[in-house]
């Protein structure tokens, strides 16, 4: 009967799997790979699946096939950018001349920054100087106010009749993320505030609701939802009412105020699109999806207006249209301006709603909304 063959390894191959493996995987002590803790390990695996650190988002890849992103975009699109701005990278403050390069996120020197403890306020497009007591208030404020105010609104038209066309006057964006402008209110000016109106100044949270942080995660993003049940009965967002008055006129107050709020911006969104056909004269179509979001029509088909292939901007913009069409955009770019400052919000469209309703000689008074 045939012996079966075996074979094993040289002895010089041998005696080197030997000593590797005290280098590869110790069997004890404390180096091995799986007992090395590293310290704020919850903190960067949050960060990492957050929207901070997604490159490939738009906030961070829309300047990808420029090559380079603008001065002015960088401070908030590129942790080098706003390092930059503030002087962090030593460098003289300020918005530079120079782009800066692609592939920046929100990394952890942007909030972390050893020196970010030396800016002691915050500049918001109205011009105001606000005071920042934490280096995450100071960052966050930063890059989430947008980059218009009222302030921007009331020069352009400032000399011009309310409702006649005039071809000068451009769309005014507020821009994304202006959840810090919300939050400041009057006091920080961001919304159109109409002469003679008072507006709500910062929303005064219950403490220790108070900062930025104390509802967002500052890592992961994810709003602390179960927070809001320390005084709210149901904690779920979209059902806190925060008032008892029926700030859309339908007198239901079981739903969250949130509710209210979209309600009364969906109503100055129809009356924007027909203030632009019957008032201003040009039909009007919105895309949320292309900026400048609101096009000509002049046909009236429904479908955005081109040449040669290119879509052609509102062109027919009044003073009176233009101040609506703002504050519908600044509210609306907030998903959580209910929370934020609900109130301030409600002001806004309350007041566009009023004036745009005055010149198409509609009974403002019947919807009953509330301000």
């Amino acid at each position: 009967m045939a012996q079966a063959q075996t074979t094993s390894a040289s002895p010089e191959i041998e005696a080197i799997a030997k000593e590797m493996e005290l280098f590869v995987m110790p069997r004890s002590g404390p180096f091995a790979p799986d007992e090395i803790k590293i310290a704020n390990q919850t903190a960067i695996a949050n960060w990492a699946r957050s929207g901070h650190s997604d490159s490939h988002a738009e906030a961070f890849a829309h300047w990808d096939k420029d090559g380079e992103i603008p001065a002015v975009c960088a401070t908030c699109h590129s942790g080098a950018g706003f390092r930059s701005f503030y002087g962090l990278d030593g460098t003289e403050p300020g918005v530079k001349k120079e782009p800066t390069p692609i592939g920046g996120v929100v990394d952890c020197d942007t909030c972390h920054n050893p020196a970010l403890n030396k800016v002691t306020e915050v500049k918001f497009p109205s011009g105001l100087m606000h005071p920042v007591a934490t280096t995450a208030e100071a960052s966050c404020m930063t890059c989430h106010q947008g980059r218009a105010a009222g302030n921007m609104i009331s020069k352009a038209v400032a000399t011009l009749e309310p409702d006649a066309p005039n071809p000068e006057l451009k769309f005014i964006n507020p821009h994304y993320a202006v959840a810090a402008s919300t939050w400041l209110g009057g006091y920080g000016g961001s919304g159109y505030q109409y002469p003679g109106k008072d507006y709500s100044g910062r929303f005064f949270h219950a403490r220790p609701v108070e900062t930025c942080v104390s509802c967002h995660e500052p890592h992961s993003l994810k709003v602390a939802q179960d927070a809001c049940t320390t005084c709210h009965e149901d904690g779920t967002l979209d059902n806190i009412r925060l008032s008892r008055i029926s700030y859309d006129g339908s007198g239901d107050l079981k739903k969250g105020i949130r509710a209210d709020m979209l309600a009364n911006a969906d109503r100055l969104h129809g009356l924007i699109i027909d203030y632009a056909t019957k008032v201003a004269g040009v039909p009007m179509v919105y895309d949320a999806q292309k900026h400048p979001y609101f096009f000509a029509d002049a046909n009236a088909d429904g479908r955005i207006d081109e040449v040669n292939g290119a879509s052609v901007a509102y062109n027919a913009w009044t003073p009176r249209l233009l101040q609506a069409a703002y504050n519908w955009k600044f509210v609306t770019s907030d998903k959580g301006a209910f929370v934020h400052n609900p109130h301030y919000a409600l002001e806004l469209l309350y007041d566009s709603t009023q004036d745009l309703a005055q010149p198409m000689g509609l009974d403002f008074a019947a919807w009953h909304m509330m301000r």
